[in-house]
């Protein structure tokens, strides 16, 4: 199977779930006056989403040229994490069942995706632009601090560091979508988990935004609970990173409610 077709699947899974989604939280009337405004609600969405595209292509640089600046400016804190935790993540493991691996791999691939890019949807539909604008700058503020965290620490996930207690039990159940996750990490850039601070940014926004949304609360919660669960589960995260994503992640949340340029 080729990166190609692997790439068509997730858009293709992603994209029903995010129309399904649409008819769900938002409704029909919120999708048809969505519609007829478009064109003003795309020129109010430029800004922020031009800002956050901006730490997305500079997140594409460090991620391709970050490894080797790591090692000359970072520090291996590996050892140090292994030594706070042990072999959590390898007990954590022993937990799941035939069924459940499965279902976390594809809330690692499906479902993170789908929880990043439908709060993007809810900002277009919403009334007015601080939706999206919150969510931009929440976003940005997350890339933000990972860029800087993955030159400044260098950490080796469970998986690489203990092979033979911890299992990569995506790549063992869900062997293609390898080709999509090699193009996109690095072994050494663990630290903070992202998977966690996204996914903890957008359930906390969706708490924000639930008096307007208030389907899209407990899903954004449930998924975002699933896709933190399933970075350790599958052997990609340390308990460690999932802590410190999920201080990123409430960070993040709190420089964009309280920013006056949001």
């Amino acid at each position: 199977m080729s990166l190609a077709t692997v790439l068509a699947e997730v858009v293709v899974v992603v994209a029903t779930a995010l129309s399904l989604a649409s008819v769900a939280v938002v409704g029909p009337e919120g999708i048809r006056a969505a519609a007829a405004d478009f064109p003003q609600r795309l020129r109010d969405a430029a800004r922020p989403l031009a800002v956050l595209g901006a730490m997305l292509a500079l997140n594409s640089v460090v991620r391709d040229v970050g490894v080797e600046l790591s090692w000359l400016i970072g520090l291996n804190i590996t050892d140090t994490i292994y030594a706070i935790e042990g072999s959590f993540v390898a007990a954590l493991q022993s937990l799941m069942t035939p069924w459940s691996t499965p279902y976390f791999g594809y809330v690692y691939i499906y479902g993170y995706v789908f929880l990043l890019v439908f709060p993007i949807l809810l900002g277009i539909f919403a009334d007015d632009d601080s939706v999206l604008r919150r969510t931009a700058l929440a976003y940005t503020v997350n890339y933000g601090g990972g860029i800087l965290c993955y030159l400044l620490f260098v950490a080796y996930g469970p998986r690489n560091y203990m092979p033979e207690l911890v299992e990569p039990l995506l790549f063992d159940t869900l062997p293609r979508f390898q080709l999509l996750t090699s193009r996109v990490n690095a072994n050494t850039n663990v630290f903070p988990s992202l998977h966690t601070s996204l996914s903890v940014t957008v359930a906390l926004l969706s708490v924000h935004t639930r008096e307007r949304f208030p389907r899209w609360t407990p899903v954004a919660v449930f998924l975002a609970a699933s896709v933190v669960l399933s970075t350790m589960i599958l052997g990609i995260h340390w308990g460690t990173d999932v802590v410190a994503g999920a201080l990123l992640g409430a960070l993040a949340v709190r420089v964009a409610t309280r920013s006056r340029f949001r």
